[in-house]
């Protein structure tokens, strides 16, 4: 078990299961004090209790709600006087042909997926500029890079976050603040059991995926891994229209 993260206060946002949670057991167990955000007080009370070491508490949060998010950085800042490490993992997906999504769902897309990145990356960069150091990870898509029908609102968002990424890792280096975007591929986690359709597909684990995001949150200070994507080897990708 490493311990490289040891001393390090790490916020992981859509922590409450699938990814989030997985990234945010992999942290802990690097040594980090993880605080873990979602909107379910009750799913994140658990997920926290369930992370080895008592070195995690949940805060609840509505990441489409601006006001809810800056409570939230208040309140590490207040707890803990710093933070380290910022996971944006969060996310939404609603489907469907182009001629029949709804704006409601495209705004909803948009708001869990890039809106909340935005305002969360703006927070920490506030706590981590004075302080003259950071990381923050991005959890992307392979849909930022490899797009499939029916998925105009997601796919959007994905590569926004992608562009977001690259100007956050660009404002940050003169201040030792790195940002990188994780891009999965198929994880199989709660929301996907329900799908058959992709269940049929080959799948990773969520631990797997964690075991690269740890790996990136524990690159030494100077190194910052821009982009890395992680998928099963037998998942279809490079053309897969």
């Amino acid at each position: 078990m490493s311990n490289r993260l040891a001393g390090k206060i790490a916020l992981v946002t859509g922590a409450s299961q699938g990814i989030g949670l997985a990234i945010a057991r992999r942290l802990a167990e690097s040594g980090a004090e993880v605080i873990l955000t979602a909107r379910n007080e009750s799913k994140l009370s658990a997920a926290a209790n369930s992370l080895a070491g008592g070195l995690a508490v949940g805060l609840a949060c509505d990441l489409t709600q601006e006001a809810q998010i800056e409570r939230l950085f208040a309140e590490i800042q207040t707890r803990y006087g710093r933070l380290d490490l910022l996971v944006n993992n969060a996310g939404a997906f609603e489907g469907g042909p182009l001629e029949a999504l709804s704006t409601a769902a495209w705004d909803h897309v948009l708001a869990v997926n890039l809106r909340a990145p935005f305002l969360c990356t703006r927070a920490a960069f506030r706590m981590m500029k004075p302080q003259q150091g950071g990381r923050i990870i991005n959890i992307g898509s392979i849909s930022a890079q490899r797009v499939r029908p029916e998925s105009a609102a997601y796919s959007a968002s994905k590569h926004g976050l992608w562009g977001l990424t690259q100007v956050t890792a660009l404002e940050g280096r003169a201040f030792n603040i790195t940002c990188g975007c994780l891009h999965p591929g198929n994880v199989a986690v709660e929301r996907r059991q329900t799908d058959l359709a992709e269940d049929a597909e080959p799948m990773m684990t969520a631990d797997e995926l964690a075991e690269v995001a740890q790996w990136m949150a524990e690159l030494p200070p100077h190194v910052e891994m821009l982009e890395a994507i992680v998928l099963p080897h037998r998942q279809a990708y490079v053309g897969r229209g």
